[in-house]
């Protein structure tokens, strides 16, 4: 199975919602990037670790219990599930693994050498050209919850767009 190590690139707000981010991570090479949502309380957790100060997040309970765990861990992004990234935390040298949510591993890599990859296919379909330039980021519609599709649906059959209103209205049929 070939795989992309990913790594943080950004953290940027959605406009108009002020509960959800997008996590940007790209490949080593910073040729493509995959759109991660993230809500409000992983983005303050993230901006804890991003700005502040290393002395005090030695104590925060991740940080501790990295101090605690004897092995060595890697995780993989290895599908996308009604909405969701699907990510497994694996013991390299047990093999026991768990999964976990995303932007836990990205989390997790941020405050540690734990790295993240995607399997390669799936970076090719889920990810886009980087641009770190550009103004704003596209989502794949397969990741976005359900929650989210119906909100986005609204709004696109209030702005009439309809062509987005139908690929959006297909993905929540989809997952029926």
């Amino acid at each position: 199975m070939q795989r992309s190590l990913l790594r943080f690139e950004n953290i940027q707000q959605i406009m108009g919602s002020n509960d959800l981010s997008v996590i940007l991570l790209t490949d080593e090479s910073r040729q493509r990037v995959l759109s991660v949502v993230c809500d409000a309380d992983m983005t303050r957790q993230l901006m804890i670790r991003l700005r502040g100060n290393s002395s005090v997040n030695r104590l925060m309970l991740p940080e501790a219990l990295l101090q605690l765990l004897p092995s060595q861990y890697e995780m993989m992004i290895v599908g996308v599930y009604d909405g969701q990234y699907q990510v497994i935390l694996c013991d390299t040298e047990s093999g026991n693994s768990v999964r976990i949510r995303t932007t836990d591993a990205v989390l997790l890599s941020i405050i540690s050498n734990v790295p993240l990859y995607i399997e390669e296919r799936l970076m090719k379909a889920q990810s886009q050209p980087f641009d770190e330039h550009a103004r704003g980021v596209a989502i794949p519609i397969n990741s976005m919850d359900t929650a989210r599709l119906r909100a986005a649906l609204q709004n696109a059959v209030d702005e009439e767009n309809y062509e987005l209103a139908s690929q959006l209205r297909d993905e929540i049929n989809r997952r029926k």
